[in-house]
């Protein structure tokens, strides 16, 4: 029990709350929320809780950690220009595979006609990609010694995860209403309820047409050497475009991904919460140690009341040297 972390069942039970109707509150024991969520083998915590509240779910599944790859060119080639592997719960692993892909793919923004916030556009539909990773992560077989591997290349996304299809699928019938029959039930529930997932097996016929309605062609699947493999179609890239991509990565080598994206994201004076919502993050603490407080250190962001760092009535901006940097991207 020591091996699981309070303060992310209590986000769970938080999550589940709002978002489902789900009967119990953050106040709950965490022997009672387990229990509830049949997470107890005798009294003792199961792979599936530790995969959902660990401290370090790898220290016990090493391999259910998630490895994220970005490549200029079409195919696999070393040396590899941005490599990540993350390592937590299997919400923390989605929110940052989601994240590494969102922060290296091409975004417009709009005007602020309809609304106080610009409006902003990925290349690829940030559900589709959400979906995919977590078909990945919920739906793998973690007896593999493989990993989960998201793989962005310059014409397409590839989403890799060690198991097979359920004998009831195949292929074609993805594309068609289908049951939902989760690998791991023990996941797939928690997930659900934190609604990182929806039961009806809806979620790959709302991948299909959100790429459709991106004007993407239709996801492809498959299955290779005991891995199903999603793949996600980009739009065209241009040589100009990736050689621009390649100048930025040499500019910008000292300042992580995740800080470029909030500085993009950061227009005139914003709150956290309008930060952390203009980057469709929810993990607080995961904002705040990978995003805002990086950008703070860095000088790339100050904020507007520094005396009381704690005010409600907080907020951030760019420094000088953050509008330099974002002018010069």
């Amino acid at each position: 029990m020591e091996d699981l972390a309070e303060e992310k069942i209590k986000w769970f039970l938080g999550m589940a709350r709002r978002e489902r109707q789900y009967p119990l509150g953050e106040e709950t024991s965490v022997a009672d929320a387990l229990a509830h969520l049949n997470l107890l083998d005798d009294g003792q915590p199961t792979h599936a809780a530790v995969l959902l509240f660990g401290r370090q779910p790898q220290r016990f599944l090493l391999t259910s950690e998630v490895k994220c790859m970005h490549f200029h060119g079409l195919e696999v080639r070393k040396p590899i220009p941005s490599y990540q592997i993350y390592r937590g719960t299997v919400f923390e692993l989605v929110d940052q595979a989601v994240d590494f892909v969102m922060s290296k793919i091409n975004r417009t923004v709009g005007t602020r006609a309809l609304g106080p916030q610009a409006p902003v556009e990925y290349e690829l539909p940030r559900e589709a990609v959400a979906e995919a990773i977590v078909n990945a992560v919920a739906h793998r077989d973690y007896t593999s010694n493989a990993s989960v591997q998201v793989m962005l290349f310059a014409d397409r996304l590839e989403v890799w995860n060690p198991g097979e299809l359920p004998t009831a699928l195949t292929i074609e019938l993805l594309f068609r209403p289908h049951a939902s029959i989760p690998r791991n039930p023990l996941i797939a529930e928690p997930m659900f309820l934190a609604r990182y997932a929806e039961k009806a097996g809806s979620g790959i016929l709302d991948m299909i047409a959100l790429c459709r309605e991106a004007g993407l062609p239709s996801p492809e699947f498959r299955q290779s050497g005991g891995q199903f493999i999603q793949t996600l179609g980009r739009p065209r890239v241009r040589a100009t475009e990736q050689a621009t991509e390649q100048a930025t990565e040499q500019v910008t080598e000292q300042v992580t991904e995740k800080v470029l994206h909030l500085l993009r994201a950061l227009e005139g004076e914003l709150s956290r919460g309008q930060l952390q919502s203009a980057l469709s993050l929810t993990h607080r603490a995961h904002f705040t140690n990978v995003y805002l407080n990086p950008a703070l250190e860095a000088g790339l962001i100050e904020m507007t009341l520094p005396g009381k760092p704690r005010s409600g009535k907080q907020k951030y901006r760019l420094t000088p040297k953050g509008r330099a940097l974002v002018v010069q991207l």
